[in-house]
């Protein structure tokens, strides 16, 4: 049995419907709402979702759980509830860690591209304690994955105890099917593509900074799928611990990426620019770009999906059809 928090949102929906293809049992850790969220698992049924106030209890009855998939999180970069942050993304997550070691069940969690702030300080996925200390995010979603990666890594360094196997993977920008409910935390990718379709204009942030052309802003955009297969690649090699950057390893601009939405759309790519929304300003990353290394060295050598060919088949084999989920 696999627990998966965070198991009907985007992510973890796409990897729940991997899982299940392979006959795997799933429980979700997750809340389903008023909203469309539950199409993320329609055509996925799981064998249980059980409400984050009632994992407690459902962990003390000692159900036979191999790995625990933790993904589930506040994800949104402008939330200013210090509180839940700090509850759901540190507090909680420390309480599945704690969980795991003592049950010695297998743990997989997901961090955030968010922790390497501006950028200034690299993105290299050093897990030392030391080099962790320089990263300087810059909102509260990504200090409050910063601080549970860093407490672990201190814990990890005095010899405490751990589960049997512990991965962290930081996540660049993923874009893919099931995304649809995360309103505006929504990838960059589906932003465009809706405003291509309502009236045939791209629009992007103009570049506050003179080094940076408009339009030449750059990220590490990743598949939704490579990311799930880089899950099943570490479900599958249990020997394999540590925390690990998981982005494409190149950076493309964001004109790049719309002209690729429209090429995929079979549309003219019209793009203005506008300026940032205020409470993005100070906490824009300019640049973003996976040093992939380490995952490599640890064995895994999938081969990324390029960008234009992402955005293709989530254009045309989802967001262009009646049925856009997974």
């Amino acid at each position: 049995m696999i627990l998966l928090t965070g198991g009907a949102g985007f992510i973890g929906s796409n990897l729940h419907a991997a899982l299940d293809s392979r006959g795997q049992e799933t429980v979700i850790v997750d809340r389903l709402r008023t909203g469309g969220k539950w199409r993320n698992l329609r055509h996925h049924p799981p064998a249980r979702i059980i409400a984050p106030e009632e994992l407690a209890e459902f962990l003390a009855g000692h159900p036979p759980v191999e790995i625990v998939c933790h993904l589930g999180a506040i994800t949104d970069t402008t939330s200013r509830d210090g509180d839940a942050v700090w509850e759901s993304n540190v507090e909680f997550s420390l309480r599945l860690w704690e969980w795991c070691t003592l049950r010695r069940v297998r743990f997989i969690y997901a961090s955030s591209a968010a922790t390497y702030g501006d950028g200034s300080a690299g993105f290299a996925d050093n897990p030392e304690p030391a080099a962790l200390a320089r990263l300087n995010p810059l909102n509260l979603y990504g200090w409050s994955k910063h601080a549970f990666d860093l407490r672990l890594a201190r814990a990890l360094a005095t010899g405490a105890a751990r589960p049997p196997q512990w991965a962290g993977l930081k996540f660049f920008n993923v874009y893919g099917p099931n995304e649809y409910h995360k309103g505006r935390m929504v990838s960059v990718v589906k932003v465009k593509f809706d405003e291509l379709m309502a009236d045939g204009t791209m629009r992007l942030f103009r570049s506050a900074r003179a080094d940076i052309a408009d339009g030449e802003q750059r990220r590490d955009f990743i598949w939704v799928g490579d990311v799930v297969t880089v899950m099943l690649w570490l479900i599958d090699h249990a020997e394999v611990n540590g925390l690990f950057n998981l982005g494409t390893g190149r950076a493309e601009t964001y004109r790049a990426m719309a002209e690729a939405v429209a090429a995929a759309a079979g549309r003219a790519a019209h793009v203005s620019f506008i300026e940032m929304p205020p409470e993005l300003a100070g906490q824009y990353q300019y640049h973003t770009e996976a040093q992939m290394a380490r995952l490599k060295a640890a064995g895994c050598t999938h081969d990324f999906t390029p960008l234009a060919e992402g955005v293709r088949r989530y254009v045309q084999e989802f967001l262009l059809k009646d049925d856009p989920y997974r």
